[in-house]
């Protein structure tokens, strides 16, 4: 086989969201597979609605999921000459033609054509009156005018479209400027791609491009379309079914991977394997393997997948993580070794970072500012609940040596020594060291918090 090279080439005109995150980790995938190319092409000729914060969005979105590209990027803005040489090209070669006919004259062949049953399209009225190039007038490509284009696709397999129903399609409008489909065949031509995998509403697309590759004598790719995601209701994507831009999914405390592992499972499939190491996808991926429906977004699914991904983090790497989010809530400069232990010990419950960052602030927060859940209070702080507390608080206290382990020891002595269950002392220790019901192993809390900062805890509790 030789060299694959895939491409992504999003427009600049708003954040890359999760569909085309996907059809980018798909091109990633296929082009990593093969040892190939993975390039990245902006396509920018939207002038009007084209803004460079997109383009910064995007390229940081891309480098946020992982997805290197090789080179630079390319910018079609920066092209137009390329695409006009080829466009005179089939000028010269008779391949294509100067038109005059207006916007409203084409309109009404479209009427007519509707009219009559046919297929509303432009007439072919220019095509063979030799026109000059001339003020107001576009250049179309003579397309064939019988038999088929059929290509066959990666995930929809063999696709026919019949010429008759074909426009001579518009490659230069009456500004100059090339079409999409013009510069993108240009583009992917002169970009030695080899694979394009896109979304399926670019399908009738797909006919038009193979007609401009044969007609300027250029090696067709090999197409791909996958379904679009839909909404858990079957309907378009939407913000209302919860899906963000990518950047969005950053600032709320997702992780790259499991996004990218997401994704990669709407429309993709290994077996029932739903959790993959990015390694592992570059190995296992396959055109072979994409689906040719729709997937459904659920953002719960997401969440569940992220919550593996940060449960299999380490400690200390997901104590960096999630800094970011705790400086939010006033939770900064706290040491790197704390801060690893108390990520991994509130890990196995958080769904993202922002909840991580939740649960671990009773453990961060001033002993005098912990805040006390009242219906906990009053269910585990009675009197018989400040009674064993603060027994244990003088246990500890006689402690030469006090970490977690120690706090264990002392802990069950007590319990034993009096007879007691561990639902009698456990509950009113849980809310005076962390406010509330719930949370991490109580030994690991008090090894984490340490000797003095428990007693502080513990005085403060019976004192309620």
């Amino acid at each position: 086989m030789s060299k694959v090279v895939t491409r992504f080439a999003p427009s600049p005109t708003g954040h890359l969201h999760i569909g085309g995150a996907r059809t980018a980790i798909f091109s990633w995938l296929l082009a990593r597979h093969f040892g190939g190319e993975f390039v990245l092409r902006i396509e920018d000729t939207d002038l009007e609605r084209s803004r460079q914060e997109y383009t910064d969005s995007i390229l940081a979105s891309m480098s946020w999921l992982g997805l290197d590209w090789d080179g630079e990027p390319v910018y079609q803005s920066q092209r137009f000459d390329l695409y006009n040489k080829y466009i005179d090209q089939l000028l010269e070669e008779g391949k294509a033609y100067w038109c005059e006919c207006t916007p409203e004259e084409v309109e009404a062949m479209r009427e007519t054509a509707r009219a009559n049953g046919l297929k509303p399209k432009y007439n072919g009225r220019c095509r063979e009156r030799g026109l000059e190039a001339g003020e107001g007038r576009v250049v179309r490509l003579k397309a064939p005018l019988i038999g088929k284009t059929v290509f066959k696709d990666l995930v929809k397999g063999t696709i026919a479209f019949d010429n008759s129903e074909l426009d001579d399609m518009i490659i230069r409008r009456a500004d100059g400027s090339p079409t999409y489909n013009l510069a993108v065949v240009v583009d992917d031509a002169t970009m030695g791609v080899t694979h394009v995998l896109r979304g399926d509403d670019h399908v009738n697309n797909t006919p038009k491009q193979v007609m401009l590759y044969e007609a300027l004598g250029l090696p067709v790719p090999e197409f791909g379309h996958v379904p679009m995601i839909l909404g858990p209701d079957r309907q378009k994507l939407s913000k209302r079914h919860g899906a963000k831009a990518v950047i969005d999914y950053k600032q709320t405390g997702l992780l790259p991977q499991a996004l990218v592992n997401y994704l990669v499972r709407l429309g993709w499939s290994y077996g029932d394997q739903e959790i993959f190491g990015l390694q592992e996808l570059i190995e296992k991926f396959s055109t072979d393997n994409l689906s040719r429906s729709a997937a459904g977004f659920d953002p719960e699914k997401l969440l569940w997948i992220n919550a593996q991904y940060i449960k299999k983090t380490p400690d200390a790497e997901l104590a960096e993580l999630v800094r970011p989010f705790l400086a939010e809530s006033g939770f900064d400069g706290v040491g790197a070794a704390f801060l690893a232990v108390a990520a991994g010990m509130y890990k196995e419950r958080a769904r993202d970072l922002i909840e991580l960052a939740a649960a671990m602030q009773p453990v961060l927060c001033a002993d005098a500012d912990l805040p006390f859940d009242e219906k906990a209070v009053e269910k585990a702080l009675g009197e018989e609940g400040r009674g064993h507390l603060a027994a244990l608080r003088e246990a500890f206290a006689a402690c030469a040596e006090f970490d977690g382990h120690a706090a264990h020891e002392v802990l069950q002595k007590y319990v034993a020594d009096k007879g007691l269950k561990f639902k009698a002392v456990g509950p009113p220790l849980r809310v005076a060291l962390l406010g509330a019901m719930g949370g991490p192993d109580l030994s690991a809390v008090m090894g984490l918090l340490g000797k003095e900062r428990t007693l502080a805890r513990l005085d403060r509790a019976v004192a309620l």
